[in-house]
Parts: C-alpha cells; sequence; structure tokens
C-alpha cells in the first residue's frame, strides 16, 4: 500500500473555562502519510442519505492516528466522520467528508 501522500491531522481540545463552558482549545496539526483514494460510490451514496457528504478514505498506519476530527489535504479541510482499523492489519481508514466550519485551511 502506497502511503507516500502527506496530510495534516488537526485536532482541536476543548478546555473548559472558569465559567464552566467548554470552548475550543488551541488548535495543533501533525503531518503523516497516507493513501488517499476517492470515496466509494456506495459509500458516497450510503452517507448521502444520512446528511452526510464522502469525498476522501484516507488510510494510514493506526498508531499515527490519534483521534483528530479533521484532515487538511490538498489545502482543503474535510471532517472525519468514521474511522475503521482494518483487521489483521497496522492500518486504520479515516473516512472524511467536505463540511461547514472546517472547509477552509488556515492559509487562505
Amino acid at each position: 500500500m502506497n502511503r507516500s501522500t502527506p496530510v495534516e491531522l488537526i485536532s482541536t481540545p476543548r478546555e473548559q473555562a472558569a465559567d464552566g463552558v467548554f470552548r475550543a482549545g488551541e488548535e495543533t496539526a501533525r503531518t503523516v502519510f497516507a493513501n488517499v483514494k476517492s470515496a466509494a460510490q456506495t459509500e458516497f451514496h450510503k452517507g448521502f442519505r444520512n446528511g452526510l457528504n464522502p469525498q476522501f478514505v484516507f488510510t494510514m498506519f493506526c498508531y499515527d492516528y490519534e483521534g483528530e476530527s479533521v484532515v487538511e489535504y490538498g489545502g482543503c479541510r474535510y471532517a472525519v466522520y468514521r474511522n475503521y482499523h482494518i483487521p489483521g492489519t497496522d492500518y486504520v481508514e479515516l473516512y472524511a467528508e467536505r463540511k461547514g466550519g472546517t472547509n477552509v485551511a488556515e492559509s487562505d
């Protein structure tokens, strides 16, 4: 499996303020290498019926994934809506969609 495409895994921790309200903390990003492919047609149609907009599947070593909720690839951000550990392997698939609030990269 070719895992030569660099992608950014982005997490935004939630921090509790003094008033007890949880707010987004400082965003952190890590570069990892993944295999990138378009979402399969069946994934696209199933997701669309459930209100999702599947775009890509990112496959990487499971040890590289730490529960991040956003993947930046090709200058765009994608929300991770599902992850799947491939049985008997050290790989995880991240299913990602274009979604409001994640579409614009920091540099845009």
